[in-house]
């Protein structure tokens, strides 16, 4: 798939980084905290983020699970493939915490509003911030701003971005490219 590069892996890195230190900045205290990553693209992103958290508190235990979104959205009977659910890995109770909504792309909101959904299925949180790598903000169609961001990208409606990881973080890499391609 062509297109323009965004983030090289070096300032995927970088921006990564960042991210994890906002968090930690936010949350000295990580006993009542769980990161929940949005399957499934949310999920590769989320594991690197927790695993520069717990080089950044080594003595913290650090919680982390994924949700899978698909009976929850709102367009999930309307597509005409069929629909292959990705697993949900909670090993935490979610009630009384506080946690941070992962995921790759901020798009329409859709899938974040899935994600709440999808979350008080398994409990009542104290508190839900949402964390994403790269934000669409002028392709919301639902009122959803991320706390944590990696990076604001103004596109048109055509254009998709990607994010693409490899499984030795050697050549991850955000493309912008047009959806004909």
């Amino acid at each position: 798939m062509e297109g323009r590069t965004l983030l090289t892996n070096k300032a995927l890195n970088y921006t990564l980084d960042r991210l994890a230190y906002e968090v930690y900045e936010q949350h000295v205290d990580f006993s009542n905290l769980a990161f929940i990553s949005i399957q499934p693209r949310g999920l590769p992103m989320g594991k690197r983020i927790v695993e520069k958290l717990k080089a950044l508190v080594p003595d913290q235990e650090i919680l982390h699970g994924a949700l899978d979104v698909t009976f929850y959205r709102d367009d999930f009977r309307r597509r005409e493939e069929v629909l292959v659910p990705s697993e949900t890995d909670l090993e935490f109770s979610v009630e009384g915490k506080e946690i941070i909504l992962i995921d790759d792309v901020l798009f329409t909101g859709r899938t974040v509003r899935s994600a709440m959904d999808a979350l008080l299925d398994f409990g009542r949180p104290k508190h839900v911030e949402l964390l994403v790598l790269i934000d669409r903000r002028f392709s919301r169609e639902l009122p959803v701003q991320p706390d944590y961001t990696g990076r604001i990208v103004d596109v048109v409606k055509d254009e998709r971005v990607k994010v693409e990881w490899t499984a030795d973080d050697s050549d991850n890499r955000v493309i912008l490219y047009s959806s004909d391609q």
